[in-house]
């Protein structure tokens, strides 16, 4: 089991999620094999090598960073964030939040192509500039155009089908996010959509225990145990703000 630590900026929250000003942000991971501390930490703005440092030295070992943004562009900050907590010594992977209204390869494509021309550029052949896996972010999405609402159920598991497919192809590991709610609301039933169980699981659920304890009353997907849990919320690290997971 572990404790995984996740960045935010948010203002609200909406069905047990805290839905962000921009986006929300996600994580994944290994399954729990043994007792073991190894924070994570999610990122979804500009940030500082300092702020990476610091976390760093607060004995976190991991962050997840934002790549794709809800309203369908490359974020930004992915390349720059990835250089930073590369060099900072923290293990990183990166997510996107996927645009329902637009073609889920061609989304992959263009986080894959931006980031890969970047890494190219001279500034960021000092470090290794990978990353290890991608994350979809599978949520209510409020941007223009990016709706999973104006789908059918089962046409919004094929296109989940199409992000996965589409990111083995480019030799990525994937994991999904999503919640018992999300789920539901997505795919027309928490039993809905079994397709996907060889890939990792995190759910949401803030009840404050760190344990899988919950999973058989707010399990979907078909998934038999998840990978990790988001459980708490509100803490503050390094002068950021930070919930707490559990895997």
């Amino acid at each position: 089991m572990e404790v995984i630590i996740k960045l935010y900026q948010y203002s609200a929250y909406h069905n047990g999620f805290k839905v962000q000003d921009t986006t929300q942000i996600k994580s994944l991971g290994p399954e729990p094999i043994e007792v073991e501390l190894k924070p994570f930490l999610l990122l979804e703005h500009k940030i500082a090598i300092g702020v990476f440092t610091c976390l760093k030295g607060a004995g976190k070992s991991f962050s997840i960073i934002r790549g794709y943004l809800s309203y369908g562009a490359v974020d930004p900050n992915v390349n720059a964030n990835i250089k930073n907590s590369k060099t900072a010594g923290l293990i990183t992977d990166i997510y996107m939040f996927p645009c329902r209204g637009k073609s889920a390869s061609s989304q992959v494509d263009q986080l894959i192509n931006a980031e890969q021309a970047e890494f190219n550029l001279s500034e960021y052949r000092d470090v290794n500039a990978s990353y290890g896996m991608i994350w979809i972010d599978v949520e209510i999405n409020p941007s223009s155009g990016c709706s999973w609402s104006k789908y059918s159920t089962s046409s919004n598991c094929e296109y989940l089908g199409q992000l996965v497919s589409s990111l083995k192809a480019k030799g990525k590991k994937v994991g999904i996010y999503s919640s018992a709610y999300m789920w539901e609301t997505i795919m027309g039933s928490r039993s809905n959509c079994k397709s996907y169980t060889n890939v990792p699981v995190w759910y949401a659920h803030y009840d404050n225990n760190p344990s899988f304890s919950d999973w058989s009353t707010v399990s979907f997907g078909g998934w038999s145990k998840p990978s990790i849990k988001q459980y708490a919320g509100d803490k503050v690290l390094c002068s950021t703000g930070v919930d707490m997971n559990f895997y």
